[in-house]
């Protein structure tokens, strides 16, 4: 069901990796009502900005896509950037969304506003629970006060606006960036480099024993798009939860995702560990039970996304952007 096929749809940050995945899939699910705004035109940590196009546009339905977003290299250099940016763009669009009666938010987080050492697989009900990750801890902080304000704009107005929690994207229209970039995108572009400029060699931060969990961002798109119109606030908070979790539930070793990359590009030279460089969070496995139990699973496997990206950037899509 589409129920809000024929409504005004809004979706922030719509030339990033999700929010340009979630456009697609609205245009070819059939919605028409697609209210974007570019950088230039619409500054999001303007509230006076945020506040016009919302008058004028009146949007029945918002996606918050918009994010300054990075890995651990950006996320523990540029703290204070992350913090300040993230607040103010949630923020305004969080309380304007309230002013101007949005009938439906829908706010995506990131899996780092999870404690350090939690359980695993992660449950949405261990928000909260211990010390977040140091390295990331400013942009964690943002999206926890995020999630928290969706949450009471529910309890207090009875506004239907909800978080989801993503786990690591990849894919199309990602950012490549040789410093700021994420864990993925980064070993992508450090082995076709290798590959192109015959290098034997390729290091990868960290000791390669961290575990991550990876979704293809349209798998990503096709979960909101399924949480947009089949999973409602009531359903969340009456559950005693303030997000429900969106992944794969699997996860894989830096080292064997790292080998596997080389495998599919075609790189047979030296894959080196920078022991002095950090982890991060040894593991960051999602608990997706809730989202199943909606209704909703993943249909992309690590393999199928890693061929479809290593063909986009192949093809000469986005390879080498720096956002």
């Amino acid at each position: 069901m589409s129920h809000y096929l024929n409504h005004k749809v809004f979706v922030t940050g719509h030339t990033g990796m999700v929010g340009s995945a979630i456009l697609k899939l609205l245009k070819n699910s059939g919605y028409k009502n697609i209210l974007t705004a570019e950088r230039t035109s619409l500054d999001l940590t303007r509230q006076e900005r945020v506040e016009d196009f919302f008058r004028t546009e009146r949007p029945d339905v918002v996606i918050n896509c918009a994010a300054k977003v990075g890995g651990i290299h950006a996320n523990n250099t540029y703290g204070a950037n992350f913090i300040y940016e993230n607040l103010q763009i949630q923020s305004n669009i969080i309380h304007t969304a309230h002013k101007y009666d949005v009938e439906k938010l829908v706010f995506l987080g990131s899996s780092c506003i999870y404690p350090k050492f939690c359980a695993q697989p992660i449950r949405e009900e261990y928000l909260l629970t211990s010390p977040l990750e140091q390295t990331n801890e400013a942009y964690a902080l943002a999206k926890i006060a995020g999630i928290k304000m969706c949450e009471n704009y529910y309890r207090q107005f009875g506004r239907n606006f909800i978080s989801v929690m993503p786990t690591n994207q990849y894919g199309p229209n990602d950012n490549y960036h040789p410093e700021n970039s994420h864990v993925m995108a980064a070993l992508l572009k450090r082995f076709f480099d290798a590959t192109k400029n015959d290098k034997n060699e390729v290091k990868v931060w960290g000791t390669g024993k961290a575990k991550r969990e990876f979704m293809y961002v349209d798998d990503l798109a096709a979960a909101c798009l399924f949480i947009l119109n089949n999973v409602n606030a009531d359903d969340l908070y009456g559950q005693g939860v303030s997000q429900i979790n969106i992944g794969t539930g699997e996860d894989i070793s830096i080292k064997d995702l790292s080998e596997k990359i080389a495998e599919k590009i075609g790189f047979t030279g030296k894959i080196s560990f920078e022991l002095d460089k950090p982890d991060g969070t040894l593991r960051k496995l999602l608990d997706v039970s809730r989202l199943k139990k909606f209704g909703w699973t993943h249909s992309t496997s690590l393999d199928d996304g890693l061929g479809l990206t290593i063909k986009d950037i192949k093809d000469g899509y986005n390879y080498l952007t720096e956002r």
